[in-house]
């Protein structure tokens, strides 16, 4: 097991439960866990980069029907 997986302890404070139930508890309880965690997960989306954040939009194209001078 990695550091982030402890083992589970589990302490029964009433009661005396059978094995059987014991791991029927636990299963239930596994199976809401990772359902939630799958759930709880933000899908990621790109963010911008800093160069797309700063960058200006383009200018718009030439029009070369003006010709030089725009005939002022």
């Amino acid at each position: 097991m990695s550091e982030s997986q402890q083992p589970v302890a589990i302490d029964v404070r009433r009661g005396d439960p059978t094995p059987e139930e014991l791991a029927a508890l636990i299963a239930v309880v596994t199976e809401t866990y990772e359902r939630e965690a799958a759930e709880a997960v933000v899908a990621d989306e790109p963010r911008p980069s800093a160069w797309a954040l700063s960058q200006r939009g383009l200018r718009e194209p030439l029009r070369r029907d003006l010709g030089w001078g725009r005939g002022l």
